[in-house]
């Protein structure tokens, strides 16, 4: 039995009946020439040989009574392999954007908590004699940078075949702790909490003072870290009331109260016009992602007469994974938050723009300590969150509120760089599928694999009806760029 960090169960606590918790990617692939390869048994095949590496798949979650405490993952005592892999397929002719209404229908609706949280679509009937496989993982299992690993260990590296780690059979069922246990590791939590709390606030003040140069912010913390192992009290008598002020972002049609139906939309881009645009304007490519993405909500917005006078904020996840982690499948990942330029015509000066604003925000997620920003999430008790994100969407404060952090998530995920199989069938292209939360109804995620780029865009169904617009603003965003840089396209 092993408990939930903080981060992982706050993706538990926020979800409401009109926000999910779960990510998703729709992968897509070349059916082999064999007439008798079964797209469902192929996969079904692939992922029970692998069960053994896989922990996420076989291990449920257990709630602490009255959620006074993280929940906790035990191996599924009643894990049915068949319940998690469905197969279905779609009407002819079978385009792209019958595939993603079928998805926004399938990631509208919640994982169900007495199982492992994961569930896995084989979708037959694309054109082109393709199929495909939605996946769809709680975000309390695994973030951006291990779903891509959870992939990679699914599929093979040869159209062969690769070959397999035994499995050693040391996995057991567990059956389910009583509540009386499951009380008494609370008090035992609690009792560790304050030494732990103010652990994590000390070592967030100390990065803040060596980043700031600060000698007096230094000494203080030295000395109340001094006094800590015996006066935890002692964090009390610091004074922190500076006056803080809270940046809002301007009002969009998307930065409303969400419902819990999904629109998506997906399309690919060449990687090497993407690549080429960044060499020529000495950007990164995520400052071209970033700069082609605002100039599409700056077209969207334009057509809608709803363009602010102001940057949008965007909160863009990082990573935080440094490859030691004793556990791969949890969450750590953070953020930084990014004005993006929506306000400037030129698409050159967008880039530029992009590029100063990340350098910034980059500058500040450095002053405090990523793993301790993770960390703070530990302190928060889960039946309060919860409460707290049902009443938000019940009450649809989002359209209250004076404003909202943020109008949008953008993600830029690398993918594998070399090409994955599936009982030999050959995956093409890796679409990202992510979630949106209450006030925030848009996300952006970009994925790469080969010589790809991936869009999938992720809506409130009611609040942006035209997603697919949107969509091909970016695909235009691109060429305009290319031809403002200079250069062609693919």
């Amino acid at each position: 039995m092993k408990q939930l960090t903080g981060l992982d169960a706050a993706f538990l606590s926020i979800e409401t009946p009109s926000s999910f918790g779960h990510v998703s990617s729709v992968v897509v692939y070349q059916r082999p020439d064999d007439p008798e390869f079964s797209p469902y048994e192929a996969f079904h095949n692939q992922l029970e040989k692998r069960l053994h590496l896989l922990e996420p798949l076989r291990r449920k979650l257990v709630e602490v009574p009255f959620g006074l405490d993280h929940p906790y993952w035990i191996n599924d005592p009643h894990f049915d392999l068949d319940f998690h892999v469905r197969h279905m397929a779609l009407p002819a002719p079978g385009t792209m954007e019958q595939l993603s209404t079928q998805v926004a229908r399938i990631i509208g609706r919640p994982c169900d908590r007495s199982r492992p949280l994961w569930e896995v679509y084989v979708i037959e009937g694309l054109e082109n004699d393709e199929f495909a496989i939605l996946t769809k993982v709680h975000h309390a299992t695994i973030d951006g940078a291990s779903g891509v690993e959870m992939l990679m260990m699914m599929l093979d590296s040869d159209p062969d075949g690769d070959e397999i780690a035994g499995d050693e059979d040391n996995w057991e069922p567990e059956a389910e702790p009583h509540n009386l246990e499951l009380i008494g590791r609370t008090v035992l939590n609690m009792a560790r909490t304050p030494g732990r709390a103010a652990r994590v606030q000390m070592r967030m003040l100390r990065r803040f003072a060596d980043a700031s140069r600060s000698k007096g912010v230094a000494n203080t913390v030295d000395q109340v870290r001094r006094q800590l192992p015996s006066k935890l009290g002692g964090l009390t008598s610091v004074e922190r009331d500076q006056p803080r002020t809270q940046v809002l972002a301007p009002p969009t049609p998307f930065n409303r109260s969400i419902g819990p139906n999904r629109r998506l939309a997906m399309a690919s881009a060449p990687l090497a016009d993407v690549k080429a645009i960044k060499s020529a304007l000495g950007a990164t490519v995520n400052d071209v992602v970033m700069a082609v993405t605002a100039g599409a909500l700056r077209r969207y917005l334009l057509s809608h007469n709803a363009l602010p006078d102001q940057p949008l904020r965007a909160m863009v996840p990082v990573s935080i994974r440094t490859g030691e982690e004793a556990d791969r499948w949890t969450n750590r990942v953070s953020a930084v938050f990014v004005a993006i330029p929506t306000h400037l015509e030129d698409p050159l000066a967008r880039v530029q723009a992009v590029h100063e604003s990340m350098n910034r925000a980059k500058k500040q997620f450095d002053l405090v300590p990523a793993d301790a920003l993770v960390e703070v999430a530990e302190f928060a008790t889960p039946a309060i969150v919860s409460q707290v994100s049902r009443l938000a969407g019940s009450l649809h404060l989002a359209d209250r509120a004076a404003g909202s952090p943020v109008n949008v998530v953008i993600s830029n995920v690398p993918g594998p760089r070399q090409p994955l199989y599936m009982g030999g069938a050959k995956m093409v292209r890796f679409f990202p599928v992510s979630t949106i939360t209450e006030g925030v109804g848009l996300n952006i995620t970009v994925q790469s694999y080969l010589d790809s780029l991936d869009f999938g865009l992720v809506a409130c169904r009611e609040l942006v009806p035209d997603l697919d617009d949107l969509l091909e603003h970016h695909l235009t965003e691109i060429k305009v760029l290319a031809e403002a840089a200079g250069l062609g396209t693919a």
